[in-house]
Parts: C-alpha cells; sequence; structure tokens
C-alpha cells in the first residue's frame, strides 16, 4: 500500500482571494513505512508575500524569486503522488490550494483518496488540541527542528505522528511478522545453505571409541546406546 504524506506553504489562507502556493513537500510510505523517497519543490507564486504568511514559514519574495512556477512542476508532483492515498493535516486547506493551482494550469483536479490526520486525531482524542505541534507533544516526537513551517519537513513529522495515530509500533510490528511469515521459504533457503558440508573429526580417540563399545556390548540387546551406534563411532 502506498501513501503520500503531503503538506504546503501558501502566501495566505485563501486561493479563492489570489494567495499562491510557495512551497510542496511530500514523503513516500510503502506499507506504513517511510522509504526515504521524497519530492520537495519551492515555487514563485507571482506576487508578493505578506508579512503573516513570512512570519509562518520564512519564504520572502527575493528568496522565491528565482524558484520555478506551478506550471513547470506540477506535472513532475503528479508523477510522484500517481494514485498513492494522501495523508494530509488540514486536507481541505492544501488540497484547496492544489486544485486551484491545477486548474489555474490546465490541469484536471487531483482525485486521490485522502486521509485527513486532523479528523483521526479528534476521533482519537476528541476535546484535545490537534495542532501538529500538540500531537508531537502527545506522542512524544521530537520536533525541535520545527522552528518556522516547512513543507518537507513537517510532512516528514506527520508521518511519525500518522503512524502514531493509527497504531504506532503495533503497524510496525504486524507488518513485521507478515514479512517474516511471507519470507519463510527465503529463511529456510538461508538456513541450508549455512550447513557444513561435512561433519566435524571426532573429538575421540579410536581407543575411546572401542572401549565405549565394550561397555555397551556387556549392557546387552536391549541397551539403549545401541540404538545410536552407528558402526563407526570415530566418525
Amino acid at each position: 500500500m502506498r501513501e503520500i504524506v503531503l503538506d504546503t506553504e501558501t502566501t495566505g489562507l485563501s486561493p479563492q482571494s489570489g494567495d499562491r502556493l510557495v512551497e510542496i513537500g511530500c514523503v513516500e510510505l510503502i506499507n506504513h513505512i517511510p522509504t526515504g523517497k521524497h519530492f520537495h519543490v519551492y515555487i514563485n507564486p507571482q506576487r508578493s508575500m505578506p508579512e503573516e504568511a513570512f512570519r509562518v514559514h520564512g519564504l520572502g519574495d527575493d528568496f522565491l524569486a528565482d524558484k520555478p512556477l506551478f506550471n513547470s512542476v506540477a506535472e513532475a508532483f503528479r508523477a510522484f503522488i500517481g494514485e498513492a492515498t494522501l495523508v494530509i493535516h488540514n486536507a481541505p486547506f492544501d488540497m484547496g490550494f492544489l486544485n486551484a493551482e491545477l486548474e489555474g494550469a490546465g490541469l484536471a483536479r487531483l482525485t486521490n483518496d485522502v486521509i485527513d490526520t486532523v479528523m483521526l486525531a479528534r476521533q482519537k482524542h476528541p476535546g484535545a488540541r490537534v495542532s501538529l505541534d500538540a500531537l508531537c507533544k502527545h506522542y512524544g516526537i521530537d520536533n525541535s527542528r520545527r522552528t518556522l513551517h516547512g513543507a518537507l519537513l513537517d510532512s516528514e513529522i506527520l508521518a511519525e505522528v500518522y503512524l502514531e495515530l493509527i497504531g504506532g509500533k503495533q503497524v510496525s510490528l504486524a507488518l513485521t511478522a507478515e514479512e517474516d511469515a511471507g519470507g519463510a521459504g527465503v529463511m529456510a533457503e538461508k538456513i541450508a545453505a549455512r550447513q557444513r558440508p561435512l561433519p566435524l573429526p571426532s573429538r575421540i580417540t579410536a581407543a575411546e571409541a572401542e572401549a565405549h563399545s565394550a561397555f555397551v556390548g556387556r549392557m546387552g540387546d536391549s541397551a539403549i546406546w545401541s540404538q545410536y551406534e552407528t558402526g563407526d563411532a570415530t566418525q
């Protein structure tokens, strides 16, 4: 199962009011485990950055001036997410901006399934604060690097929060058990490959083996030892 944890930064709160995307960050999960693959891009919004937004993410006009326009990164973004389920904190906000930008570029809106971690958190912790920082504190996730909002960093942190919201370490343990069961044949091959091609030489001398055989012989045919005699005790 492929999922994409996604976050954006913008010039404001409403694409209908002319606000634009300035950053997209995505991290890939396969079976709820980060693969290390990510998509990250800064975008020139073709408008000035309001002071209120700058205080949130620190992305100013000078920094964004030479960044690509959304039109030139849209196809790469869509190719990365593919048909994966999107995991987003406060999904209506980010999806609203993404679809507005896609429509402005003459492209189709996103039809991916979406998991809103705000809704998940409210279901799991009714009445509690469900901001990303609050959830990090609740689950003991280190977010000390988050001095400013950043789409890629927030996606990485959200991936950890998401795992906790859907069951934490129990999910990883279940997946590990499934992988172990599915890989039983491979493990058997590895074990077989480690067998010695020839048995180790015996550590007893020929005289000791002969004395042992004589001792067993005196015990009669009913002796337990007789069932294990190989005929060559030195092997």
